[in-house]
């Protein structure tokens, strides 16, 4: 584990190459089997409030319907979460042939809202657990090998394929002080003076 600016690091999150494939993976994460969906910080239930409207269309009607019945999120203030459908599915899970995707998300590209998606989804694999210090941990999940073979395959570091997400939660000065320190860490690693 590493210390960088206040937060408490998986030294595997800084080392292990990773990529997503979605064309492999079918979107895995987003159709995780629980009873909870994705979790989700309080302040971004309001977002999901306000911007269910401009993404219900582009949901399969059976998302809407649950939905409809068991709400948006579950949970209660500081344990929020994303509603299930069929325990698997999110809510928002919309889907291009096998592919699961996130509403949210494609709205967002399109330039229909200024919301991307919650913050747990965006940093998957990584995860953020709360105590003195936030703790950022990768979580390894069978569905990922395909990421894992892929970022081997084309030399890309969680590091570097996490930097717009990692900046979003904790900001650029965050980011370089992580990413620097990914680097350093590879480096010592391969050296022949730490052999």
């Amino acid at each position: 584990m590493a210390e960088i600016l206040n937060k408490i690091v998986d030294e595997s999150a800084m080392e292990v190459r990773f990529a997503c494939d979605l064309q492999a993976c079918h979107g895995a994460c987003c159709t995780m089997r629980g009873v909870r969906g994705a979790p989700l910080r309080d302040a971004e239930v309001k977002e999901i409030t306000r911007w269910y409207p401009s993404i219900r269309s582009l949901l399969p009607r059976q998302h809407i319907d649950v939905i409809e019945t068991d709400g948006l999120v579950q949970g209660s203030p500081g344990d929020f979460s994303t509603t299930c459908v069929d325990e698997q599915a999110c809510v928002f899970v919309y889907y291009e042939g096998p592919v699961a995707k996130c509403a949210f998300e494609r709205a967002f590209h399109e330039d229909r809202i200024p919301w991307r998606k919650p913050i747990s989804c965006h940093l998957f694999p990584v995860r953020v657990h709360e105590g003195t210090l936030e703790e950022l941990r990768f979580e390894y999940i069978p569905e990922c090998r395909p990421a894992l073979h892929r970022g081997m395959e084309q030399h890309i570091f969680l590091s570097d394929f996490l930097q717009d997400s990692l900046t979003r939660a904790f900001g650029p000065e965050w980011y370089e002080a992580f990413r620097q320190r990914s680097e350093d860490l590879r480096r010592r690693r391969t050296s022949p003076l730490t052999a």
